[in-house]
């Protein structure tokens, strides 16, 4: 099986659009157009040092320890769930630290045993306050699952209701879904749509020109949306006391 991804650098990036569109209790649309990188855990890009300020991959800024890798980090996360990859492969998709900054909503794991055959993914949110989950899912072969909601995200919803996710793995193009179901139907759905773009240095510079600042515009768009809500009458659900911190 050739477990590389295509390109100088062993990576992808996807310029994406992003949407979100809430049905409950209003009805309220957007899309944010950013990149992504898709990476092999175990041969991340080597990005020279004069590119490292727009693209780095950190432990400290996904569960797990400081003192770990990524891939140690997420294998550690998966034996205390009773799942072993014996080595095999894991891609991520992710927004890399740039410019000091980053802010990922959604990291996805697709991992794989050592045949190349898919075990597991993960989903890993944060939310605006620090906190930090990752759900283990087992999708079906149309890349479909399911998990409850078990963590606080938008300040707008409570902690209740499920998740239907559609996540396959990237390939040409990435199309990912996701879509929060409540006792009295949808609420809610976001939609990751890409295209590959093979990583290396003229295609980092190239979405870094087109997306300046793209790990910021993340952060102020998610809390320029929330005024909007917020001016337009909508409650604010409380947070819980202690929220879940996914840590070995």
């Amino acid at each position: 099986m050739n477990t590389a991804l295509p390109g100088p650098w062993g990576a992808a990036l996807y310029e994406t659009t992003i949407g979100h569109a809430r049905r409950t209790p209003l009805s309220h649309a957007f899309t944010h157009r950013t990149y992504l990188w898709l990476v092999d855990l175990d041969h991340l890009p080597p990005v020279p040092a004069v590119l490292r300020p727009l693209a780095r991959f950190r432990a400290k800024d996904h569960p797990g320890s400081h003192e770990m890798t990524l891939r140690q980090n997420l294998d550690t996360y998966l034996a205390l769930a009773g799942v072993e990859l014996e080595g095999g492969r894991v891609l991520m998709l992710t927004q890399a630290r740039s410019l000091g900054h980053v802010f990922n909503p959604l990291t996805v794991y697709w991992c794989h045993d050592p045949a190349g055959r898919p075990v597991c993914v993960v989903a890993e949110v944060h939310n605006t306050y620090g906190g930090q989950h990752r759900y283990l899912l087992r999708p079906t072969a149309d890349g479909w699952a399911d998990a409850d909601k078990e963590f606080y995200v938008s300040p707008f919803f409570p902690v209740d209701g499920r998740y239907r996710m559609r996540l396959p793995e990237p390939g040409a193009r990435l199309d990912l879904t996701i879509r929060l179901e409540r006792t009295d139907g949808p609420a809610f759905t976001a939609t990751v749509r890409g295209v590959r773009r093979p990583a290396g240095a003229r295609a980092l510079l190239a979405a870094a020109l087109r997306h300046p600042g793209a790990t910021f515009a993340v952060s102020m768009h998610i809390r320029y949306q929330g005024i909007r809500l917020l001016l337009r009458g909508l409650p604010v659900q409380p947070r819980p006391d202690r929220e879940k911190v996914d840590q070995p």
